[in-house]
């Protein structure tokens, strides 16, 4: 996992994940390296903000403990 402290700065179509919010809770994806499958993930909210990068393997291990209630 990489953070990248300005988003914006990312080469990537930036979309809303399905399961947002209506409150202004927004996560947004995009694809890094379709080849690397890695992705970056930022706040909505803060598009100069920091992003996540990560493989599309860790992502899912990361939706997948949030959906259990292990990250809170």
């Amino acid at each position: 996992m990489t953070m990248i402290t300005d988003a914006s700065t990312l080469s990537v179509t930036w979309w809303k994940a399905a399961r947002s919010g209506t409150q202004s809770d927004c996560v947004e994806c995009g694809v890094v390296d379709a080849g690397e499958r890695m992705v970056a993930v930022r706040d909505s909210k803060r598009p100069c903000g920091p992003a996540l990068v990560l493989s599309f393997e860790a992502l899912g291990g990361l939706v997948g403990a949030l959906r259990a209630g292990g990250l809170k």
